[in-house]
């Protein structure tokens, strides 16, 4: 796949704005100004890029616990984002659903879900939907290395292959399912094995390539869209910090961790390298970027920070369909 400087600094552009919008919010929830827990996306975010950057405003993803990233790929504003972080009204969710549940659906983002693997026959619905209403849309399911163990995976990659869903399923393999790692909770080496019994195409790639990632599901996404059905995309990756902010993440090997968070191995630093060594992109192109997403970010906060509280009168509003 041949990318062309808009494309290349749009996928940078976005994964930027992934990380300062992860790193701040560590830094606010260290702080103390968030509540609840918080999974950092900081080290994946060339999956959420590469994928979403195939999608349209009429296809759809399902999100997970992690899914801050996938919810700024497609596009979500993230001044309502950092204020349902801070449970404040201006929220996506009206300070109602904190950083596990933000849902925008006018931009096909059907909703991030705590439960392991539970978006994966969210995601079948959706599907069938689309195709019932006669929709040209694709469903993207994000997911990590531990979902692929529970029976909603595959029962959903079955129900999917069996009527040929227009589904990509996307396994973010960040090497572990919380603590413990994926060599000890599965034997095969590679999780995109397990297509070959619905009968689906598996592949895996550099989750940390941008580029390799995009590719992969603009393949995905056309068989999808053209109704041969499903994919399951496994993305090998790293998570930068524990499963959640405040896990010390001692069961990580030191040097594993150094070398994953190296220039050589971070999506980022390794994408810029490559954008300056190839010629894309100026130095200076790639720091304003960098100024411009942390100015954002800034804002952001400061919108979060001024935004009213809501109100207790409005506890039960939303919660039940009249």
């Amino acid at each position: 796949m041949k990318l062309d400087k808009q494309q290349m600094l749009s996928l940078l552009t976005t994964m930027v704005k992934i990380r300062d919008f992860e790193e701040k919010s560590k830094d606010l929830m260290l702080a103390g100004k968030l509540a609840g827990f918080l999974h950092s996306y900081s080290g994946e975010e060339a999956v959420a890029a590469g994928v979403c950057s195939e999608l349209t405003t009429q296809d759809c993803i399902c999100s997970t616990h992690r899914g801050h990233g996938h919810i700024i790929a497609k596009g979500g504003n993230i001044n309502k984002m950092m204020a349902e972080l801070f449970g404040k009204a201006t929220g996506y969710s009206k300070g109602k659903s904190g950083s596990m549940h933000i849902a925008d659906i006018s931009l096909g983002i059907i909703g991030a879900n705590g439960i392991v693997a539970a978006g994966l026959p969210i995601a079948n619905g959706v599907a069938f939907a689309l195709r019932y209403e006669k929709k040209d849309g694709v469903v993207v399911a994000f997911f990590g290395d531990g979902a692929t163990n529970r029976g909603t995976f595959h029962e959903a990659l079955n129900l999917a292959s069996v009527w040929n869903l227009p589904v990509v399923f996307v396994c973010e393999n960040n090497k572990f399912g919380m603590s413990v790692s994926q060599d000890r909770h599965m034997k095969i080496k590679k999780i995109s094995d397990r297509a070959a019994a619905y009968g689906i195409p598996g592949v895996t790639v550099d989750g940390n390539d941008p580029v390799a990632v995009k590719e992969a599901a603009a393949k995905a996404v056309d068989r999808a869209r053209s109704g041969q059905g499903p994919t399951l995309i496994e993305c090998l990756t790293w998570r930068h910090y524990g499963h959640f902010i405040g896990d010390p993440g001692i069961y990580k090997d030191p040097e594993e961790q150094k070398l994953w968070l190296s220039p050589e191995r971070d999506p980022i630093a390794r994408f810029k390298t490559r954008l300056l060594d190839e010629g894309i992109a100026t130095q200076a192109e790639i720091d304003a970027i960098d100024t411009d997403i942390a100015k954002q970010i800034d804002d952001a906060v400061a919108f979060a920070e001024s935004s009213p509280d809501p109100a207790p009168s409005v506890m039960f509003e939303d919660v039940y369909h009249d």
